[in-house]
């Protein structure tokens, strides 16, 4: 199963603006934010992410929602974390 899972932009990738580095509970990786409108986005930002793409750009709360929401899915969501942590942009 893929789910989309909230994470929070901590920096912008030098030399590539489509990527960012976004902290995923503690995982941190580079995430594509190519499908939004350019300027979107900034650090401390939170978005919502699928299969290595920033969907859209979320407030704090809607973020802590889905977060609370995944841990209760139990093993859906530990094997979502799994695929973030394994991912890898370059």
């Amino acid at each position: 199963m893929c789910l989309a899972i909230p994470g929070e932009v901590v920096s912008f990738v030098e030399g590539n603006d489509q990527l960012v580095l976004v902290d995923v509970v503690g995982v941190k990786r580079k995430i594509n934010v190519g499908l939004l409108e350019p300027g979107e986005i900034r650090v401390g930002d939170w978005i919502l992410i699928h299969v290595g793409f920033a969907m859209s750009k979320i407030d704090e709360k809607e973020a802590a929602e889905a977060l609370a929401m995944l841990e209760l899915m139990g093993q859906a969501f530990t094997d979502e974390l799994t695929a973030v942590s394994e991912s890898r942009i370059d």
